[in-house]
């Protein structure tokens, strides 16, 4: 943790609701006095969003080596110029989607989880070098994440446009990443309604800011 504040990032497949209880986990925090910075990835900077621009909407396919250092790279830009200086300041950062995202789609959608990619992968996240305090990991069912997806409609980019089994192997790797590291990861049954998964969000976020005294 850097500074004197606390990093708190959303997970999870298409359709999940990171986006809705990551806007409503931190006008929750804010309602408590907390000042709160509620960012995104790939993305969250300039630089990072034209990075994102290119990563989920260009015309050209990357390799796999490629894309995935493309993430970082806006990865690095995002922390260097909005996420490390919140922290400093004592902020909560509230940041849908990190660096288990690109485990999960890189490593397992995009690599199916092949070991040499998987090597790359993890040597690009020791060079960016930072991660999380907590992470909620919000876990949908495929088929009522395509419910989700199909009822909202608009622009599909190049993630959520892939083939079913591609998305298996994300979920297969978000899962393998919440077994690995339960004391960083919690689970959240977002099958729920909105306002349950919020209460579970928050009620996450308070325990560990009572941990670390933020």
């Amino acid at each position: 943790m850097a500074g004197k504040g606390l990093f708190v990032t959303l997970e999870g497949g298409e359709g999940a609701g990171k986006s809705t209880q990551a806007r409503l986990l931190a006008e929750a925090l804010r309602a408590q006095g907390h000042n709160v910075l509620l960012t995104r990835e790939p993305g969250g900077t300039p630089g990072a969003e034209e990075i994102r621009n290119l990563l989920l909407f260009g015309k050209v396919d990357l390799s796999w080596r490629a894309e995935i250092l493309m993430h970082m790279a806006a990865r690095s830009d995002h922390l260097d110029n909005a996420i490390l200086p919140a922290l400093e300041r004592g902020e909560i950062v509230v940041c849908d989607r990190f660096h288990d995202s690109t485990f999960a789609y890189q490593g397992y959608g995009v690599g199916q989880s092949a070991p040499d990619v998987l090597k790359f992968l993890n040597g690009a996240r020791k060079l960016v070098d930072f991660e999380p305090d907590l992470t909620l990991m919000l876990e949908l069912p495929r088929t009522q994440a395509r419910e989700r997806l199909n009822a909202r409609g608009g622009q599909t980019d190049r993630y959520e446009g892939q083939a079913e089994a591609f998305h298996e192997r994300v979920l297969a790797g978000f899962d393998a990443i919440a077994s690995a590291d339960p004391a960083r990861v919690k689970r959240i049954d977002a099958a729920q309604t909105p306002e349950i998964v919020g209460a579970a969000l928050l009620q996450a976020v308070q325990a560990r800011l009572a941990v670390q005294g933020v």
